[in-house]
Protein backbone atom coordinates (compact mmCIF):
# COMPACT_ATOMS: atom_id res chain seq x y z
CA UNK A 1 0.00 0.00 0.00
CA UNK A 2 1.35 3.72 -1.31
CA UNK A 3 -0.20 6.57 -0.24
CA UNK A 4 0.68 9.61 -2.58
CA UNK A 5 0.58 13.36 -1.19
CA UNK A 6 0.64 15.55 -4.29
CA UNK A 7 0.81 18.91 -3.76
CA UNK A 8 3.00 19.98 -6.95
CA UNK A 9 0.01 20.65 -9.12
CA UNK A 10 -1.73 22.64 -6.15
CA UNK A 11 1.66 24.75 -5.64
CA UNK A 12 1.62 25.37 -9.51
CA UNK A 13 -2.07 26.44 -9.78
CA UNK A 14 -2.05 28.26 -6.76
CA UNK A 15 1.54 30.66 -7.92
CA UNK A 16 3.13 29.50 -4.74
CA UNK A 17 6.79 28.29 -4.14
CA UNK A 18 7.97 25.66 -1.69
CA UNK A 19 9.01 28.31 0.66
CA UNK A 20 6.01 30.35 0.89
CA UNK A 21 3.89 26.96 1.35
CA UNK A 22 6.31 26.01 3.75
CA UNK A 23 5.27 29.31 5.48
CA UNK A 24 2.26 29.36 5.45
CA UNK A 25 1.39 25.39 6.82
CA UNK A 26 4.40 26.37 9.31
CA UNK A 27 6.83 23.53 8.59
CA UNK A 28 10.06 23.50 7.12
CA UNK A 29 11.02 23.79 3.16
CA UNK A 30 12.88 20.41 4.09
CA UNK A 31 9.91 18.66 4.93
CA UNK A 32 7.60 20.04 1.78
CA UNK A 33 10.41 18.42 0.23
CA UNK A 34 9.97 15.35 2.11
CA UNK A 35 6.13 15.16 1.41
CA UNK A 36 6.58 15.62 -2.21
CA UNK A 37 8.79 13.14 -2.98
CA UNK A 38 7.07 10.46 -1.45
CA UNK A 39 9.54 10.09 1.63
CA UNK A 40 6.66 10.61 4.77
CA UNK A 41 5.91 7.66 6.36
CA UNK A 42 2.55 10.56 8.27
CA UNK A 43 1.56 13.41 8.53
CA UNK A 44 0.18 14.62 11.15
CA UNK A 45 -3.78 15.90 11.19
CA UNK A 46 -3.13 19.33 11.96
CA UNK A 47 -0.25 19.69 9.16
CA UNK A 48 -3.33 18.27 6.75
CA UNK A 49 -5.59 20.76 8.08
CA UNK A 50 -2.63 23.44 7.64
CA UNK A 51 -1.99 22.64 3.97
CA UNK A 52 -6.00 22.10 3.16
CA UNK A 53 -6.04 25.56 4.65
CA UNK A 54 -3.32 26.79 2.82
CA UNK A 55 -3.97 25.73 -0.42
CA UNK A 56 -7.84 25.42 -0.36
CA UNK A 57 -8.29 22.53 -1.12
CA UNK A 58 -9.57 18.98 0.87
CA UNK A 59 -7.90 15.83 2.20
CA UNK A 60 -8.64 13.99 -0.60
CA UNK A 61 -7.34 16.67 -3.75
CA UNK A 62 -3.93 15.88 -2.37
CA UNK A 63 -3.99 12.28 -0.43
CA UNK A 64 -3.99 9.37 -3.04
CA UNK A 65 -3.83 6.03 -2.72
CA UNK A 66 -1.83 3.05 -5.01
CA UNK A 67 -1.63 -0.24 -4.68
CA UNK A 68 1.54 -2.28 -4.16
Amino acid sequence: MTIRISIDRMLVERGMSVGEFADAVGITPANVAVLKNGRAKAVRFTTLDAICRVLECQPGDILHYEAS
